[in-house]
């Protein structure tokens, strides 16, 4: 059982200093590289006489460099702020706003001025022999990162994640799953989602590797495919949907990744289709299905996928949850007797949103029965003993016509049709703001446009649903796209087709 995250990364570097801890397209640096190098960020920060706890926003992808910086951040005191620099200019200054940061680490070149903070470069940071003291070390209720929501509407929201709480997730997934012994973990999420947390962390603890697959890669399907049968790695972090996407490669399977042992999901729902045909090409490969806001640090429940289970549900559960974590629906919020919205109490709920008691107040709360904070999911779900299942958002939940709709309960059938690549259903408002109508909005499979019309295409998609949902939730309207709007952490942006359809 780990005690503390940054004293054991160092540990490891101490034993072992020439261990690879991280692998960018073939670029290898060790655990003594990363403690030298966060050393040298560290003495840095702490000459720059920053307010006490300050956080730090970091702006970069996913070198080795990024890294560095987070540990030189929690090792100078400061909770730190990753942005990715693919995010547009209004992101940064946003978050600046929110987060009151003295100062932007600059891992890639800035996209506009900032005269009103402090900026630091790489270059400026220069390695040598430095003792840092670990009294100054991000500990225990301290922030240790702080991670910003997608922010379609308004300003983002700044989620912290204080030392305690990453611990608290850290020691379950490394006692939880079967993971093999160093584990080399695919880091493939950009380090502004919270996903990344589930390689990065659980890896240098375990003196592990981190295999980077960049966010340059992943955009480019030819580059992707090129890339990922060249890399090793034995542990399978991602979206169900950037699985599904590497389906397309017909060396995705045990006999081209033979040390692949192990998939971990989350962040989305995974499907009872993506996960048989991930069965099939990785049939001695453990599949867990995990859930997890990111108030609550990552994930708390997790779920192996055996034949069993896949025999046993249609709609996959979402898992049991750790040990130290209390999972409650309260019913007052569903529509059917058991369901309703799930409760998360626990050592790795977060305190809250930065410099945002308003919406902290409205979200989380503190009981008399729980000696830890819980937080308002606001997702429905049911539990059948201790097994947690998801079906959907309370605030994709809509009356129309007198009934009570669950949005993404739809979604769900509409996304397994083989027709569809992806597909959601938006209520269209009228002027009195009530739902006059349920629109589908569909990105199509490769080639399904050159083999139907959109009459058939519509006649097709209603005749299946039909199958699986209520009349009365069926989609009067049809709209085909190209492509779909695709949110800060790489899901569809069901918020933005909301927006778009009542345009």
């Amino acid at each position: 059982m780990i005690k503390d995250v940054i004293k054991q990364i160092d540990q490891i570097a101490t034993a072992e200093p020439d261990r690879v801890a991280y692998d960018y397209l073939g670029e290898l640096n060790t655990y003594g590289d990363l403690k030298k190098r966060s050393d040298a960020y560290a003495a840095k920060i702490q000459e720059m006489n920053l307010p006490a706890k300050a956080p730090i926003m970091i702006w970069g992808g996913q070198t080795f460099e990024m890294v560095a910086s987070f540990l030189g951040a929690v090792k100078a005191g400061h909770a730190y702020i990753p942005i990715a620099s693919y995010s547009n200019s209004e992101r940064l200054t946003m978050i600046q706003e929110v987060s009151e940061a003295p100062m932007v680490i600059a891992i890639d070149p800035l996209p506009i001025k900032m005269d009103q903070i402090q900026v630091l470069t790489p270059d400026e940071v220069v390695d040598g022999n430095y003792t840092i003291n670990e009294k100054e070390f991000v500990d225990g209720n301290d922030n240790f990162y702080i991670i910003f929501t997608s922010g379609t509407t308004g300003k983002p929201k700044g989620v912290q994640i204080s030392h305690d709480n990453l611990l608290s997730f850290v020691n379950w997934e490394l006692t939880d799953f079967k993971l093999p012994e160093h584990p080399s973990f695919l880091a493939q999420a950009p380090y502004s989602f919270d996903l990344s947390v589930m390689s990065l962390y659980p890896a240098l603890t375990a003196g592990g590797k981190l295999v980077v697959l960049p966010h340059e890669v992943t955009e480019n399907i030819g580059k992707l495919f090129q890339t990922l049968p060249k890399l090793q790695f034995n542990v399978w972090v991602s979206t169900p949907s950037f699985a599904e996407m590497c389906f397309l490669d017909p060396t995705f399977d045990q006999a081209h990744h033979p040390e692949l042992t192990t998939f971990l999901f989350c962040g989305e729902e995974l499907s009872h289709k993506t996960a048989q045909m991930l069965k099939k090409k990785f049939p001695d490969a453990h599949i867990y299905n995990t859930y997890g806001p990111t108030e609550t640090t990552v994930a708390v429940t997790q779920v192996e996928i055996t034949d069993d289970i896949l025999n046993k549900y249609d709609r996959l559960p979402i898992g049991v949850a750790k040990d130290d974590t209390h999972v409650t629906i309260d019913t007052s919020k569903g529509e059917k007797a058991d369901q309703g919205e799930v409760v998360i109490s626990g050592p790795s709920v977060s305190k809250g949103y930065l410099n945002n008691p308003e919406k902290t107040a409205a979200a989380f709360y503190q009981d008399d029965q729980n000696d830890y904070p819980s937080y308002r999911a606001g997702d429905l779900g049911f539990l059948d003993g201790d097994m947690l299942f998801y079906r959907g958002r309370i605030d994709f939940q809509v009356k129309f016509n007198g009934y009570r709709i669950e949005l993404e309960e739809i979604n769900f059938y509409l996304a397994k049709n083989p027709l569809v690549r992806y597909g959601v259903v938006a209520p269209k408002y009228n002027a009195q703001h009530k739902v006059q109508q349920l629109v589908a909005v569909v990105e199509l499979a490769d080639g399904v446009r050159d083999k139907y019309s959109d009459e058939e295409l519509v006649k097709k998609l209603r005749e299946d649903l039909s199958k699986d949902i209520m009349p009365y939730m069926l989609p009067q309207r049809f709209i085909f796209q190209d492509e779909m709007p695709i949110s800060q952490n790489g899901k569809v942006d069901i918020k933005q087709v909301i927006k778009e359809v009542n345009a």
